[in-house]
């Protein structure tokens, strides 16, 4: 284990002053503690903004499927771009629609069952890019107080073979050693707490969307039923 000297009394407790003190070992826990913080509340930030958009994306299709256009001329207005959400859905299971029609779709049931696969993929696809890099938050929640609390033992353990060595004992040499070692648990409570309150509030509002598109996808595959039943009716 490295030896590290005691801060002399008086020394210094400011964070970059307990930081530049540390041995490197709790250096390069407290970097990589910090970097952790960085990127969580990137993910945060970047997902909040990503789940207003889909709401407001989800808002808009809902009130131009509801308001009786018809599925052929929505259809070719969203075919050719780049769909999210239930707009994803409702395109997927239109293009099998308009393919199994096109190669003369025998069978309602295979039919109706190859539109749902098609609604499910895109489904899960949608709920691949809203749950994307919520596992980093999960992660960095769960282990980041206990890689600073690595770090702080590792700290610790250096401050206590300095003290050993110079045989000082008194409180004002033994406290920025100890304070330093602390700080890299701080660091990591500085990192998990963020990570664990966005990760529960993101996971949820997934899930609330979750809920929202496979509902839609519930009332469009009954439409295309109807409408298969209707079209095998009128070849009878």
């Amino acid at each position: 284990m490295e030896n590290i000297a005691l801060a002399e009394p008086g020394a210094q407790l400011s964070i970059w002053a307990l930081f530049m003190q540390a041995s490197w070992v709790v250096k390069l826990v407290m970097i990589g503690l910090l970097c952790a913080s960085v990127w969580t509340w990137a993910i945060i930030v970047d997902k909040l903004v990503a789940y207003g958009r889909m709401r407001l994306a989800l808002n808009r299709f809902e009130q131009v499927f509801w308001s009786g256009q018809s599925l052929e001329e929505l259809y070719r207005t969203l075919a050719d771009r780049k769909t999210t959400g239930m707009g994803a859905i409702f395109v997927a299971a239109m293009r099998e629609w308009k393919k199994s029609f096109e190669k003369g779709a025998k069978s309602p049931l295979g039919l109706q069952t190859r539109i749902d696969k098609a609604m499910d993929l895109a489904l899960t696809r949608e709920m691949e890019k809203l749950e994307g890099r919520l596992g980093f938050l999960a992660t960095t929640g769960s282990a980041a107080p206990f890689i600073g609390l690595f770090g702080t033992v590792i700290g610790i353990m250096t401050s206590f073979q300095a003290i050993a060595g110079s045989k000082n004992t008194s409180l004002a040499v033994v406290a920025p050693g100890i304070a330093e070692a602390l700080l890299a648990t701080a660091i990591g409570l500085l990192a998990a707490i963020p990570a664990v309150i966005a990760y529960n509030k993101l996971s949820s509002d997934a899930s609330k969307i979750a809920v929202r598109m496979e509902g839609f996808s519930d009332e469009f595959s009954a439409i295309l039923s109807r409408q298969i039943d209707e079209k095998v009716a009128s070849k009878a």
